[in-house]
């Protein structure tokens, strides 16, 4: 499993970071970007879950 943020739907809110700071950051313009690459740890992958669950723009995709 591996995370994602579509970049042309992320405002920027931080409600990925707030969830889960160790899997998402932020970039220069303060858009979410994943810190984590390639295949997630199990406690890593449920707060992705939690992030995806909780973006307000549907911006975050937990891949299998």
């Amino acid at each position: 499993m591996r995370v994602v943020i579509d970049a042309d739907l992320c405002q920027g809110q931080g409600r990925c970071f707030s969830i889960a700071p160790s899997v998402f950051g932020f970039d220069e313009l303060g858009s979410g970007v994943v810190l984590v690459t390639g295949e997630l740890g199990e406690g890593e992958l449920e707060l992705a879950r939690l992030a995806e669950a909780n973006c307000p723009e549907h911006a975050v995709e937990v891949r299998e």
